[in-house]
């Protein structure tokens, strides 16, 4: 089974899309991730602030942090290998390293239940 395991900076929620001023880039990597996942494909996101032990016991986040400090995240690996690192690898990206067709249709990506929440960062 594929495995996509995601290293983020320390954001204020699990998926970094909440409040008043969510980044569209993290909101698309979001909905990539749920793509994936409905695929069969395991997702595994870390955030620093909330568990930073994950980035220590992987060694090879722990050595890119020590070596290149925090403006290395985010790091993104498919299996054993590193497919993104400072910053979040396009839809397109994501899905064709981890084998994934992409059906073109994005999900909502808010933290929220639906669009219509996610319109008032009920976040």
């Amino acid at each position: 089974m594929t495995v996509i395991r995601v290293y983020d900076p320390a954001q204020c929620c699990s998926t970094g899309v909440c409040g008043p001023d969510a980044d569209d880039t993290i909101a698309q990597f979001a909905s990539a991730l749920e793509r994936a996942r409905k695929s069969g494909v395991e997702v595994d996101r870390f955030t620093l602030g909330h568990q930073p032990a994950e980035y220590v016991q992987n060694a090879t986040v722990k050595s890119l942090l020590d070596s290149e400090g925090i403006d290395c995240l985010p790091i993104v690996f498919v299996g054993d290998a590193i497919v993104s690192k400072g910053d979040y690898p396009s839809r397109t990206k994501l899905l064709e390293k981890a084998g994934v067709l992409d059906d073109g249709i994005t999900e909502n990506a808010s933290c929220c239940a639906s669009v219509e929440k996610a319109s008032t960062n009920c976040c």
